[in-house]
């Protein structure tokens, strides 16, 4: 059965898995955060239990270190904000987010490390806050303009291994039977690979609480 674009698929307690589908015409390329190629993904098990010897690719090690893929978060934080500004309204969900860092680090006046209100969307250019929401790999970021919801541009499908993080997934590649955050991009996301998110399939940052390494 052929389908439209790529997709990922969660296998219960156990790895991502991208099916070969030889009627697709598009394909998946995986690569390591400095965009230096693994493979063109057809048929491909990936990690996400933190224990493959074999990283990013699955070796089985999920089978022995009794790896769970229930989601443990409570759903609270799965709703989006809106910070209005004269120019531009800053939407956000906290639930997906993958605490990357790419919107503190880069653009602190808009979005302010252990504020509240953490974003103030009137600090910076437009194009400036553009620019860093279009950063985000999450896609827990977004905007609107005039009350229109702008979306951030497709690139081909990639999966991108962070170093001692998640994989960040762009293209729009369809994740099967997964209900993505509230208002959150489909374009991007970040899957967990360390096996502690607390919000699996989707990265909450505990990759950095418990040390992961790849």
């Amino acid at each position: 059965m052929s389908t439209e674009k790529p997709r990922i698929s969660c296998l219960s307690n156990g790895p991502y898995y991208l099916p070969d589908d030889p009627d697709l015409k598009i394909t998946v390329n995986i690569s390591n955060s400095k965009g230096e190629p693994y493979s063109i993904a057809r048929d491909v098990a990936l990690c996400r239990c933190g224990g493959s010897s074999n990283k990013p690719f699955c070796d089985g090690a999920h089978t022995k270190n009794g790896f769970s893929d229930k989601k443990l978060s409570d759903g609270t934080l799965n709703k989006r904000i809106n910070y209005t500004g004269k120019k531009i309204t800053i939407h956000d969900n906290r639930e997906i987010c993958a605490h990357a860092g790419y919107c503190t680090d880069n653009l602190s006046p808009v979005f302010k490390h252990k504020e509240e209100p953490w974003i103030d969307p009137d600090a910076a250019t437009i194009d400036d806050i553009i620019d860093t929401i279009a950063r985000c790999p999450s896609g827990a970021l977004g905007y609107s303009i005039e009350n229109t919801e702008r979306q951030i541009l497709e690139s081909p499908p990639l999966i991108t291994v962070i170093k001692n993080g998640p994989y960040a997934v762009t293209g729009n590649i369809e994740l099967v039977d997964q209900k993505m955050g509230e208002g959150c991009s489909k374009e991007r996301y970040t899957l967990c690979r360390c096996g502690a998110s607390k919000n699996k399939p989707f990265c909450d940052g505990s990759h950095w609480a418990i040390g992961f390494k790849d």
